[in-house]
């Protein structure tokens, strides 16, 4: 029987806004795809994300354009040649690891040759706002028994935020996350002050086309490629850059290349964080696969959402646990 594609769009709402420097939104919107074959379906979900030029209907009109090889048996590795990295190419390969897992009887992480995923402490992130708002939202996040917290910044009052953040939950470990919203002077004033308030990671500083200003400078805190390492391409632009790589399946295009990136990444000396967009749980069940020797975890995704689909993975306090097959993999 040939294999049959549904490709949808669906958007969850998000509880409030999600600000970054680049702007907020109030809903999360994804595509899902599910691929089927003699009466076993494979899911998976992708994060159009505009940064990348991505939109809902770009990313459904990519899809779309391999309906007929997909039911005709497209494979993972024809895969990788047939769409970029990206969103669209994230959801399929997903959903065909899952169906091939469904279909098997074989675990996703046997599939990919990876250990089976653990429980892991997952960063809960908060939304850029005001210094008093993020220090209000870091001691209720610490009073739910968040250890590690993720603040946004990118602007004038950052140094406040960081404050802020730290005098309201003095006992947890902080990433600061720019998303390029600085410029190579802002970094090397702040970097010294965040290494004081004991900032244990800094993501993406500066624009992804700036890195060549951190040639041969020594920050004082780590640095953690996001918008600059996509796939395995981008390594050699990166290295003696940062210390660390932030993996999303989104901009990896999928479990496929993301294993592979994290085998060469780490032969190249480069650390772990795994990451996610906000999306659902259907997205953060493959992520889960990569966490395994990761040095931060941030799979809050579902976390932000006022509600999410079920089944889901399950959080207990500030863990993620391990997805049930019958979410996916």
């Amino acid at each position: 029987m040939a294999r049959s594609l549904i490709v949808r769009s669906e958007s969850w709402p998000i509880k409030g806004s999600f600000r970054i420097s680049r702007g907020a939104k109030t809903e999360a919107e994804v595509v899902v795809v599910e691929i089927s074959e003699n009466g076993i379906t494979g899911r998976g979900e992708g994060d159009p994300y505009p940064r990348y030029g991505e939109a809902v209907q770009s990313v459904v009109g990519q899809i779309e354009t391999l309906r007929s090889e997909i039911a005709n048996g497209l494979t993972r590795q024809d895969l990788q040649q047939r769409l970029p990295a990206g969103a669209a190419r994230n959801a399929l390969d997903c959903a065909l690891i899952d169906l091939e897992a469904k279909a098997s009887g074989r675990p996703a992480h046997a599939i990919l040759n990876l250990p089976p995923p653990r429980p892991q402490r997952t960063a809960f992130t908060l939304s850029l706002g005001t210094p008093e708002a993020m220090g209000a939202a870091a001691k209720a996040a610490a009073d739910r028994s968040f250890s590690l917290l993720k603040l946004k910044v990118g602007g004038a009052d950052d140094l406040a935020r960081v404050e802020a953040v730290r005098n309201a939950a003095p006992q947890v470990r902080l990433i600061a996350d720019a998303n390029e919203g600085w410029a190579p002077d802002e970094l090397f004033r702040l970097a010294p002050e965040l290494a004081r308030l004991g900032v244990a990671l800094l993501e993406q500083p500066l624009k992804a086309g700036d890195d060549e200003a951190l040639r041969n400078y020594r920050s004082p805190v780590p640095l953690c490629a996001d918008e600059s390492c996509h796939t395995r391409a981008d390594l050699p632009r990166i290295l003696g850059r940062y210390s660390h790589i932030n993996v999303k399946l989104d901009k990896t295009g999928g479990l496929t290349e993301a294993a592979a990136l994290i085998q060469e990444a780490a032969t190249q000396g480069l650390r772990l964080m795994v990451g996610c967009m906000v999306s659902t749980s259907l997205a953060m069940a493959p992520a889960m696969l990569l966490t395994n020797g990761a040095d931060f975890v941030d799979l809050d995704g579902p976390l932000l959402l006022l509600r999410d689909r079920e089944p889901g993975v399950v959080y207990d306090r500030d863990m993620i646990l391990p997805p049930t097959r019958a979410l996916w993999g």
